[in-house]
């Protein structure tokens, strides 16, 4: 969750395979289960969507998860302003004049995830920090 999205992952037992079945396969079934998941389940998941968005102001997005294998089905993409220097300018560019990125905002896209997968532990445990603070704050006198 953040200040404009909700998202829900739902939870999915892993498809029963036979004995040594090798990557491929088990790849293509637990694919197979969560397109499964997401067709079976769309009208429930609109339903609560729809509740949950007029309950708490936000959008909500779909995913599933089996095991380490995770699929967001939906999810928003929201504008954030930012303002860079012209050495930080010079690095988006750089991505699009290379073709790894169609934009300057793609470009930043990337950027942010890519920082995101090799500082993810990092990350983690600041948000657990985050949420230590928060629940020190609860516990303090009111103002």
């Amino acid at each position: 969750m953040d200040r404009e999205e909700i998202i829900v992952i739902g939870e999915i037992t892993a498809p029963e395979l036979p004995p040594g079945a090798d990557e491929a396969s088990t790849e293509a079934a637990v694919a197979g289960r969560i397109t499964r998941f997401r067709e079976e389940t769309r009208e429930q998941r609109i339903a609560l969507a729809t509740e949950a968005q007029a309950r708490y102001g936000r959008t909500v997005g779909w995913g599933a998860r089996i095991g380490d294998t995770e699929t967001h089905f939906s999810n928003v993409a929201v504008p954030v302003m930012t303002r860079l220097r012209q050495h930080e300018r010079q690095v988006l560019d750089t991505l699009v004049d290379s073709g790894v990125a169609r934009s300057r905002s793609d470009a930043l896209s990337w950027a942010v995830k890519l920082v995101g997968e090799h500082t993810q532990d990092w990350l983690t445990n600041l948000r657990r920090a985050m949420a230590d603070v928060d629940t020190v704050r609860t516990q303090g006198p009111e103002l």
